[in-house]
């Protein structure tokens, strides 16, 4: 419901010489007056709008006073427009509890003084005048509070700055203008003509000086900000630089937007910064992680005559935190030996601990243990130097000549071989890294020309809303077929297999035996 305050009483009386005197009254007093001599009039001009009061006689010919109150407080628009009763007849206690009790907001007894009317129009005024002023602001506070919540699950900054400037022209009810610096550098403007409207972010042709640290605002003309459906009158522009190793955020608004003594506006350009800030440090924390990431991985994969490898590593897209998982491919002698584990949590811990097990392995079939014996040695060195972690490995040994494969599973997802006419897991596996029981156990097997055998982890099937089983059979059913060329079967499986966005850091390592 709304109140338009802007001066303007509408006066229902029945009495032509009465309304008169009553109607000179106001005017004297600085109000607009528009008449009414019935009920029916007087309903009709009121929902028509632009009545800031109603100055309503008890009796009239049509319906009472106090029904026409009841239905104008009723309207589900203007029904919170303050109505004074004025009686000559109705004088007793009894109607004047009536029409108060019936939605009257003053009740005015004829002989009616003029000074006396005006002040109560001019009390009633300020009530309704500070209700509404207050009213405003809690709406604008609940806006506020909701804006913030999706500014904060946006996806990435684009869509952060068209959810806050969507918010702004909602919590201000007016059009309003955004400009920001991208984390290129780039000054764009994110402008909205009003609630509901279309956000159009588009690059800032003149750059603006960074603003000094803190929170400022002055008033602007609208000529000098971005092309937009402007009231008339001036602009408030906050600018907002919470550091001086950040960039301004600059929030503008028509001045007949603003509430004096309310700090809404200033509320939400912090509350923007803070987002933009907080998704930038997110990214740069992200690149970080990635970057330190795979720098504990293989920088170049061995070449191996008879052999094709297609290797991916793709980092959990939910998180910021680097994880341990990791794999290795290394030409020893006549073996190509690959491995792929998984240290659990994501943490720098974890990639420390994923970064010791992944030299230790390099070191244990350096000096010529088969896969067997390098896990058993990990996990002896996991029970005496790294007690209380766990990890997962898939270690396996090619013989490049003869595809004879010895491998050695701790609690990693089955691999998947696929030969020609036939698609299987290989489900043998021993106890995890971290947990004496016992010694690991070596599986023979081949790969024969042609064969193709994929090592991954559990971020490659594991969703939050299916069993293991079925990403497992998934991953089968997409084994199915190998494409020529190994490096699109490595991405058709990761785009097939993989959850989207990955819950989980992926690793995943495809060997191929060429054909005799």
């Amino acid at each position: 419901m709304t109140v338009d305050l802007a001066g303007t009483v509408l006066l229902v009386d029945d009495t032509p010489s009465k309304r008169y005197v009553l109607a000179r009254w106001l005017r004297r007093g600085g109000y607009r007056v528009v008449e009414a001599g019935t009920g029916a009039e007087a309903l009709a001009r009121f929902r028509e709008g632009g009545v800031g009061l109603v100055v309503l006689d008890v009796s009239l010919p049509d319906r009472t006073g106090f029904e026409v109150c009841e239905e104008m407080k009723a309207d589900p628009v203007h029904g919170a427009t303050p109505v004074i009763h004025v009686s000559a007849a109705a004088t007793d206690a009894v109607d004047r509890t009536q029409g108060l009790e019936r939605g009257a907001d003053a009740y005015l007894v004829e002989p009616i003084d003029p000074a006396e009317l005006l002040a109560t129009i001019s009390s009633v005024l300020r009530y309704y005048q500070a209700r509404m002023h207050a009213e405003r602001l809690a709406n604008r506070l609940a806006d506020l509070a909701r804006v913030s919540v999706a500014m904060t699950t946006a996806g990435n900054e684009h869509e952060l700055l068209r959810v806050a400037g969507a918010g702004a022209a909602a919590i201000f009810g007016s059009p309003v203008a955004l400009v920001a610096t991208g984390a290129d550098g780039v000054q764009v403007a994110v402008v909205s003509a009003g609630p509901g409207a279309e956000i159009d972010i588009r690059p800032w042709p003149a750059e603006l000086a960074e603003a000094p640290v803190g929170i400022g605002s002055r008033d602007e003309r609208p000529e000098d900000w971005p092309d937009n459906d402007w009231p008339e009158g001036g602009l408030r522009v906050l600018s907002v630089r919470p550091r001086s190793d950040r960039t301004t955020l600059r929030v503008v608004v028509p001045l007949l937007a603003t509430v004096d003594g309310a700090p809404v506006l200033t509320l939400f350009g912090q509350t923007a910064v803070s987002a933009i800030n907080a998704m930038r440090m997110f990214d740069e924390e992200h690149d970080l992680a990635l970057t330190l990431q795979r720098s504990l991985l293989p920088q170049h994969l061995p070449r191996v005559p008879g052999y094709d490898l297609a290797v991916r590593y793709v980092p959990a897209g939910e998180q910021a935190e680097i994880g341990g998982d990791f794999y290795e491919a290394v030409r020893l002698g006549d073996d190509l030996v690959v491995a792929v584990g998984d240290v659990g949590g994501h943490s720098l811990h974890a990639a420390t601990v994923m970064a010791e097990l992944r030299h230790a392995t390099r070191a244990y079939l350096a000096e010529g243990h088969g896969p067997a014996a390098v896990v058993d040695r990990l996990n002896d060195l996991m029970a005496q130097l790294i007690p209380g972690e766990i990890a997962t490995l898939c270690l396996l040994a090619i013989d490049i000549h003869s595809g004879r494969i010895r491998l050695a599973n701790a609690g990693h997802p089955p691999p998947v071989l696929a030969v020609p006419g036939d698609v299987r897991l290989i489900p043998e596996h021993s106890p995890l890294l971290g947990i004496r029981a016992q010694r690991a156990k070596e599986l023979n097997l081949t790969l024969p020309p042609g064969g193709t055998i994929v090592l991954y982890t559990d971020g490659l099937i594991e969703n939050r809303i299916e069993p293991l089983d079925t990403g497992l059979a998934r991953l089968v059913a997409a084994a199915e077929k190998v494409e020529t060329d190994l490096e699109a079967f490595a991405g058709r499986l990761l785009a097939d297999i993989a959850p989207q966005p990955a819950f989980d850091d992926i690793a995943m390592v495809v060997i191929r035996r060429a054909e005799s």
